[in-house]
């Protein structure tokens, strides 16, 4: 309907004389009842009314609601079906874009555990390992910033004093990750990380105050008895891998904890990305002279000569370790991008079935065994992790006054 077209369009005036229009079809009479449902759309405005969009959103809202009836008599409605059409294809376009996202964040992570795990096979130092990684992330990072693919942040002394501890969790995190997938198969390692829930649940009560509901709480359960299972039939357990995973669990869950605690004022806050890459730049700075305090320099002809008996030659070493550092900050960053794009909620779900794929492909590429036992405790858990994904939608109904 064309009165419907007029009024969508933010940019058509609502005064234009009819015979403006140069289209004989698209004529239409106005008459003194066509200008009724008019007046009260224009008599409620909201006086906070911001954009014309909106405020034509609301006058087409009144005038399909006004009698059930159209006061405007036309020929032809063109225009709303392309209104139509291009909102489709938009959201078509929005829909592939966030599947290509996803399908990105999967494919960098399964490969980042690839490479990750041939390396720390033949080079058994996680911490220079781990600051390698965040030294590509941070050599991205200033790339990005400098070429201003993303707009760079003006920090001040309060936003770095709320993300320093963030930054520690992150690199404690991810330090102990790297601990463990050194030491267990990296399906275990993911097994034992789907129990981020427990923990997110645990120091919200404590930190935050937040009481989880009945679901949340059932939701655990299975992730907890499944971790255990698999944890008994585990052909590659060692009580480091298994510390050092759960370790991991806290710090990271702490993190995102610490996080709604301390950046909760308007001034401290930061987008996803730029809080991310900051965090990485930080990481980077604090793990270099700990990973040399720890480990020694490690990046040595010897060293590199005595990873190349392990199975490795050097340039393979060096490959895979550079392709693991870039593989490492890209999937972390894909996931800020798409936590960006979607809820909380959908990302959780989104990295549920990422922890599915990546046991999944890592099982068949190193051709993990598997009893049936560790297979049903691994499936228990990540049906809990997707359960727990799910009861964080439900809100207790409000009681009635």
């Amino acid at each position: 309907m064309q009165s419907t077209a007029l009024v969508l369009s933010p940019v058509t005036p609502f005064l234009r004389h009819p015979n403006n229009n140069s289209n004989p079809q698209f004529r239409f009479r106005i008459s003194p009842v066509a200008l009724k449902p008019l007046v009260p759309c224009f008599m409620n405005v909201p006086s906070g009314l911001s954009s014309a969009s909106s405020f034509s959103a609301r006058i087409s809202t009144r005038l399909i609601a006004s009698n059930g009836r159209s006061d405007f008599p036309v020929r032809a409605a063109s225009t709303p079906e392309k209104v139509d059409g291009t909102s489709n294809s938009s959201d078509l376009s929005g829909t592939v874009l966030l599947g290509a996202m996803f399908g990105l964040w999967y494919f960098l992570n399964i490969y980042f555990n690839i490479f990750n795990k041939q390396v720390l096979k033949v080079f058994p130092y996680p911490a220079t390992v781990t600051a390698f990684q965040f030294g590509c992330g941070t050599l991205m990072i200033v790339i990005m910033w400098t070429f201003n693919l993303y707009n760079r942040p003006k920090l001040t002394r309060s936003q770095l004093a709320a993300i320093l501890p963030l930054a520690l969790g992150h690199t404690l995190g991810n330090l102990l990750t790297n601990i463990s997938l050194g030491k267990v198969n990296v399906s275990f390692t993911h097994t034992i990380k789907a129990m981020e829930p427990f923990f997110t649940v645990l120091f919200s009560v404590l930190f935050l105050g937040e009481m989880p509901n009945f679901w949340v709480l059932g939701s655990l359960l299975p992730v907890v008895g499944g971790v255990v299972l698999a944890s008994f039939t585990e052909a590659s357990f060692n009580w480091t891998g298994f510390c050092t995973a759960m370790a991991s669990n806290v710090t990271n869950q702490s993190r995102n904890v610490l996080s709604k605690k301390f950046m909760v004022r308007k001034e401290d806050t930061l987008d996803n990305i730029n809080l991310f890459s900051v965090m990485t730049i930080i990481s980077f700075t604090l793990l270099v002279p700990a990973a040399i305090f720890l480990e020694g320099v490690k990046f040595s002809p010897s060293y590199l000569q005595f990873a190349a008996s392990q199975g490795l030659n050097v340039r393979e070493l060096c490959i895979r370790s550079l392709l693991a550092g870039i593989c490492f900050h890209s999937y972390q960053q894909v996931s800020y991008m798409i936590l960006q794009m979607v809820s909380p909620v959908t990302h959780s779900v989104g990295n549920c079935v990422k922890r599915v794929v990546v046991i999944v492909s890592s099982i068949l590429f190193f051709q993990t065994p598997v009893s049936p036992v560790n297979a049903l405790g691994t499936a228990v858990a990540l049906a809990g992790v997707f359960s727990y994904s799910r009861a964080r939608r439900i809100r207790p109904n409000p009681k009635a006054a």
